[in-house]
Order: C-alpha cells, then structure tokens, then sequence
C-alpha cells in the first residue's frame, strides 16, 4: 500500500509538469507491472472512448466524426487544442477532409460546449458507420529463434467508415483505423481507400493524421525549425530509411508544421511548431483503377509523460517489444569469411560444440544468392542441411543497393535525366527489371536452399527514380512508394517464413529483426585496446531507444578493412584476454556482435573460453536481454558500465562494470533498482559468490561497494 501511494505521488510529480490532472493516474507504473492496462471502447450516444487506462482518445460522431479530447491518463496532459479532420487526401490534385468540422473560431484550446456549433464542409468526407474489433496481428510472424517475447500484440480496434460527398469521387470510400494495445500508453492509425468510382484516379497524397496540439513552448518571435515541438507525443510509422540507424533519423512522415488558424498564439509570426500532419515526404503518387484497394503507412503515436532520457528511451522499447515482437528475436552467431564447404561445415561443428546458433556468410565470403543455378543452390542446401541437423542456423550476405548494374536498370536522377545522384551515388532502381529480378532470386534461394537468416546490405534508401520504362514503377511520382512496398513486400514474406533479417535501415515495422548500433567500419581497424573502449561507448549510445536485440556489434577476429596485426583477434589464442573482454561487453550487454572471420576458436584453450563465455550467457540470458539502464559511459579514466532490469525476472538486475585503467579500481557504485520493482531491500551478489542484503534508499537506490580489476570487468546480480 505504501508503494502504491508513493509511487502514484512520485507520477504526478515528476510526469505532470505544473498541469493539474484532470483524471487520476494510475496506481502501478506500467514500465514496471503494465498486466492491468487492458484496452476498451465505449460507446455512450455520439461519444465513443478509446482507453486503456494509460491514454484515452475521445470521438464524437456527429454531425461528422471529431476528435474532442486526447488524453495523458498518466500525467493528466491534454494533446488536442483544437478540432482537425481525421485525414485529408488529395485526389487528382484536389484536396479533400476526410472527418472533422468546422467553425471554431478560438483555436488555443476547446471547449465541449463549442461542438454543437461545428459542421462540416460540403465537399469533406462524411461519417457512415464504425466498427470495433481485436486487434489483428499486422505480420504472421513465425518465429524460429530465441525471443523474449513470443506474443503478438493484444487490445481494440476501431474502425471508422466514411463516403466522399463531392459528385466527381462519388463512390471513393474511405476507413480509418484505430488500434489501441493493452499495457502501453499506445495508438496506431491508418487508412484503407477503395476506388469505387468506376473510373481511374490519381491519389496524389495522404495525410493519416492530423492533430492540433498544445504548443511545447510558447515564444514571441521563433521559427518552426528552431522551436520545441511537443514532446508529449512520440510519432513512428514503418516508412523510414536513409541509412541513418535510428528512428527519428530514418523517418519520412512526422511534420511540425506553424497553425494558421491558431491566430491567438503569442508568436507574432504565427510559427510555432503546434500542428502535427503524418504523411510521406515524397508524395504517394499512384495511380488507382477501378476498384483497386490502397492502404497509408501506420502511424504509432506513444504518448510520453516526462523529459527523463531514460524513463522515456524505456517507453520506446517496450514499444518496440510490443507491436514488433520479432525484434526481441536475438540468436548467437557469427560471420563467416569462406563459403568453402569443408570450412563451413568446420565452423557449424565449432558453433554446435560451443552453443552458437547461427553461421551467416559474410561479405566476401562468395556467397551469391543471386545465383539461383541448380548446381549452386544444391551446394548451399547441403550446408544447410548439415547445419540444421547440428541445430545451427544458416544464412548469408547480400548487396542490394550501393552497386551499379546499368544505365537500364539504374536509378535515373530526375534532374539530368540520366543514371546517378542516388543516395549511394549509383544504385539500381528496385522496380527496374533488373530490381524485379533480383527479389524473385532472392525468394528462390532461401526457399530452395532452407537459409534461416537474410542478412541485407544497402536495402531500398529511398531513392526516388525518374524512368518511364521501368515496370515496377511508371514514372517519377510514384517511384519511392512503389519501391518502398516492394522493399516491404520481401521482408514481410521473409518475416512470415521464420527469416532472421539483419538490415542497415529502419524496417522494424515491416518484419526486419536488427540493425547495427551505430558505429564506423574504419574504427575495427584501430588498434584493439581502442576497440574495447569505443565498442563500450556504441553500446550504450545505441541502446537508450533500441533495446539489447534490435543491435548488433563487430568484432574483427580477422583483418577487416585494414589496421593488421594490431586490430584483428587472429590468432585467437594468442589475445584471449581480449577475445573474452569483448564477449563480455557484448554478450553482457544483451548484443551479439558479428565475430568475423575463418573460425571460433583455434586451439582447446580458445574452445574453453568460447563455450564457458556462451554458457554464461545462456544462463542469464533472459536478464541479459531485458532492459537496459545506463550507468556511466566509457571514458578511458574511471569505470564504466550498464545495469539490465526486470521486475518479472528472478534476477532482478544485473550490472555489468568495467575498469579501462591499469589499476584495480575500488568504487562505491549506486545501482538504480526502481524499474526493478523492488522497494525495500536488494540480495545482491558478486558473479557467482555469496549474496548480501542491502537497503534501497528514498531513491530506489542500492549502494554497493565493488572493486574492479585493472583492464578487467566484474558482474552484480540483483535478485
């Protein structure tokens, strides 16, 4: 009872900002225990509510549907200011509203007294009916590999069904999709457009979300570019890339964007960032037949209730473990550099004997899966035949876009008209014939030959393509969308047949399982006591949004891309001090790393280390892959170190520390154990040695007393 009135003061204190809340928070953290947030909607009159006890999303339906109150359940906020349409799409370049209404005339804030004043436009899109369901499953995931979540996600759909009033889109019937999940402050929402007219249109753009929000700042002179935009809101949809390996980097859709309307807002310019639209940024472009069948990107929109980096980066990864549960997928492997059979089976033995999971056949190993010839599928079956009977994945490397194929196939820029200005400079188009080719090739060689992982380099970046003749695509407008969903269509066919995919780019949503944590290629070539330090500072800036599984490191066991004898592990037994620190960072971080090169191990020592080092992971594997609380980044001076957290696990956390120094350093390490679950006292051990009982503080905190080797590392475990 204590902990639950403390905890309820310690939300509205530290997630509600001076905003009084108009709704009780809830009594239990739900980044901590989320089982009793189950969604419901209901109806009362024109009212219909989405709530799950974290967020609630009110809509009136007449006299067309309005959103009239978005709500932070946990921190009280209000996001609506002001009623917006539902959607807008612009149809044979004309724009239409699809919801909504007009005539409020004050647009800082909304009064329900105001709604019966509003009515919509003549040529605005109006209301027919809604729909509410369970939420279906956006993939068929088939999970093959180890994950720490196994469940797709659960909770309500909303569905709402409008018809176009203006004569010219007579029949062009429109729904809007809601979903809201049970245990995350969490809304999805998307569109379905079918093209009833009889006729071909043209569907220029859609915009799936439009929201007048309360403005984050409030300033006198400012731009849009420069101001803070609301940061109670947190926007994702599964149409991102450009290489940069991180989401707000990757996205295409999010727009802040300067009210007009909002005439009473205290930026004499009228810019301030309050006005939230989700679209592409390239437009879709497509043309429609008759009774064609079209559906938008999905929004996620998670609602945030503070300015803390960590609390907030632990709401984005268990949005992550929520809606793409394939992402907590996290099999042991390494990267080959041969596709020798005699060596590759030599490797599958050393991952069988040690616990390794999977072989992926690594860039410049030989491998192509383009080659769909008998003779060479049959060679890699047999070596996936042979993996699969030592229970050990089997997958390979491929290069899709930063190569030149031809002046035929290639992207053509739009403004010289010929090949060039891609994103990696020369890039084929993926709706070339060529492009076509290459994803069927794709889809022949892993069905044929049973590879369990796809590991995609230079996946579509967006590239947009000016070609009239190729057949993917007609022409320049609707070049990136029609890419983007042939990029989509070969990960959801992989994600559907229990594929691993390892891609540099931002498909989360769509079925890809990793990316890498950010890094650059040229610093596996420094020399390996560098190595350490700099691996330790990319895990812990790569996992304040992105949770342990969704990354992946390297380590060089054989030359890379230069640096010699200093930067490699080669020969293994010859730096098994440094081949273990690196498993111990990696491993004790929850990430598998790419160990590349020509075998695990070389001698019965090196065998040693390799399999205690798999066994201990194993065995904390579960904590391993829970969530991630940053301690302290590396630095070269002073320890360094992250703490995994669970409040459902037996192990309740576990710190992993470092000493970068060539003295043993003695420190009295503060371990936060709030996201723990614990509130009193802590049984905390040393690696595997006896355990002590230690009293949290008014902070959640236990205080320990640790001494770390020189150059070396030590473990905690809480429990």
């Amino acid at each position: 009872m204590k902990k639950t009135i403390f905890l309820s003061g310690l939300l509205i204190t530290l997630y509600s900002g001076s905003s009084p809340a108009q709704s009780k928070p809830p009594a239990k953290d739900w980044l901590i225990d989320n089982r009793s947030f189950t969604a419901t909607v209901t109806e009362k009159g024109p009212e219909i509510t989405l709530s799950n006890g974290l967020l609630s999303r009110s809509f009136r339906i007449a006299p067309n549907v309005i959103c009239t109150d978005y709500r932070n359940l946990v921190s009280g906020a209000q996001l609506l200011r002001a009623v917006k349409p539902e959607a807008r799409v612009t149809v044979n370049g004309n724009g239409y509203m699809i919801g909504g209404a007009h005539g409020q005339r004050q647009q800082a804030y909304l009064l329900p007294a105001w709604l019966d004043q509003l009515q919509p436009g003549a040529s605005d899109f109006m209301y027919t009916g809604h729909q509410v369901t369970t939420i279906r499953p956006y993939l068929q995931w088939k999970a093959r590999g180890w994950r720490s979540n196994a469940k797709q996600p659960t909770g309500k759909a909303l569905i709402f069904s409008y018809k176009a009033q203006a004569p010219e889109l007579q029949g062009l019937l429109v729904k809007v999709h809601y979903e809201i999940f049970d245990g995350i402050p969490l809304l999805a929402k998307w569109l379905e457009i079918t093209n009833g007219t009889g006729r071909e249109i043209k569907l220029d753009q859609v915009v799936n979300e439009i929201l007048a929000a309360p403005e984050e700042e409030s300033a006198v002179v400012g731009s849009v570019s420069k101001m803070q935009v609301p940061h109670g809101i947190y926007i994702e949809s599964n149409y991102a890339f450009n290489n940069a390996m991180k989401a707000n980097l990757s996205d295409q859709t999010t727009h802040w964007k300067a009210d007009s309307t909002y005439t009473s807002q205290v930026n004499y310019d009228l810019q301030t960032p309050c006005l939230l639209e989700v679209y592409p940024e390239v437009p879709v472009g497509i043309t429609m037949t008759a009774g064609e069948h079209f559906e938008s990107i999905r929004t996620y929109e998670l609602l945030i209730d503070g300015y803390d980096r960590e609390r907030n980066g632990l709401a984005k990864r268990k949005f992550y473990r929520t809606i793409a549960p394939w992402t907590t997928e996290n099999p042991i492997f390494m990267h080959l550099v041969s596709t020798d059979p005699e060596k590759v089976r030599s490797v599958i033995d050393q991952c069988a004997a040690t616990g390794y999971e999977g072989v992926i056949l690594s860039f410049g190993s030989g491998l192509n899966m383009e080659d769909t010839s008998a003779a060479n599928i049959a060679k890699f079956k047999s070596l996936a035949d042979y993996a699969h009977s030592k229970q050990v994945m089997l997958g390979g490397y491929s290069l899709f876009s930063s190569r030149r194929i031809s002046d035929e196939d290639d992207v053509i820029s739009p403004v010289t008209g010929k090949p060039g200005g891609a994103f990696f400079g020369h890039a084929p188009c993926l709706g070339s014939k060529w492009g076509l080719g290459y994803l069927q090739k794709i889809k022949r060689f892993i069905s044929a030959a049973g590879f369990d992982i796809f590991e995609n380099d230079g996946p579509y970046p967006g590239d947009v393509c000016a070609s009239t003749t190729h057949p993917g695509h007609t022409g320049l407008a609707d070049s990136q969308w029609k890419q983007m969903q042939l990029q989509k269509g070969l990960y959801h066919w992989l994600n559907e047949r229990g594929v691993y995919v390892n891609a540099p780019d931002w498909y989360f949503m769509d079925g890809t399982n990793k990316i890498a944590l950010g890094y650059r290629e040229v610093n596996f070539s420094l020399p390996r006591a560098e190595q350490l330090i700099l691996n330790r500072q990319n895990i812990f800036d790569g996992t304040w949004e992105k949770t342990p599984a969704m990354g992946w490191g390297f380590v060089p066991l054989s030359e890379y891309q230069g640096g010699g004898a200093a930067a490699t592990i080669e020969p293994l037994k010859d730096h098994l001090g440094v081949y273990e620190q690196l498993m111990v960072q990696y491993y004790g971080a929850g990430v598998q790393a790419c160990y590349r090169g020509p075998r695990l191990y070389d001698t019965d020592s090196t065998k040693a280390l390799v399999k205690n080092m798999i066994s201990w992971y194993k065995k904390y594997r579960d904590i391993l892959n829970a969530d991630i609380i940053h301690l302290r980044r590396a630095d070269g001076r002073d320890w360094d170190g992250i703490m995994h957290v669970s409040a459902q696990l037996p192990q309740k956390a576990v710190a992993m520390l470092y000493n970068p120094t060539p003295q043993p350093i003695t420190h009295e390490v503060a371990l936060p154990l709030y996201y723990s679950g614990l509130t009193q006292s802590v049984r905390i051990r040393e690696k595997e040695g006896a355990a002590k009982t230690y009293m949290l503080d008014r902070n959640y905190r236990a205080h320990v007393k640790v001494t770390i080797p020189a150059a070396g590392y030590t473990w905690l475990v809480a429990e």
